[in-house]
């Protein structure tokens, strides 16, 4: 599967869960580590487990295999680790205070709910 069919899914999982400002980087050329950041928030502790769950389950059931997940007890900054798309599920208190999105300000948005929708 490429990154990019992988990285919908995630999206779409996340958007299937009511996540809040689901945003995504392209981080090509930018981190060796991961092609794709998908940064989201939720606004309590069981919206931002449930949508790290469903992220999870629906990257395995199209074969896949997640790397790691860390931070799913706390609620509070889950991290989903798919290899070439990493996953941030946010607490809103806590997405505003690590401001990924700046600290990473030079990496382009990747419009991926336009191609969702067709």
């Amino acid at each position: 599967m490429s990154n990019h069919s992988l990285l919908k899914i995630a999206y779409k999982a996340a958007d299937d869960k009511i996540a809040e400002d689901i945003i995504v980087l392209n981080m090509k050329g930018i981190s060796v580590i991961t092609d794709y950041f998908l940064i989201c928030h939720g606004n309590s502790d069981k919206q931002v487990q449930a949508i790290a769950r469903e992220i999870k389950e629906k990257v395995e059931e199209n074969g896949n295999v997640i790397r790691r997940m860390e931070g799913f007890d706390e609620a509070r900054w889950v991290l989903v680790d798919l290899g070439d798309v990493v996953v941030h599920v946010f607490h809103k208190d806590e997405r505003s205070y690590y401001n990924l999105e700046r600290l990473w300000g030079d990496a382009p948005i990747e419009d991926v709910s336009s191609e969702l929708n067709r």
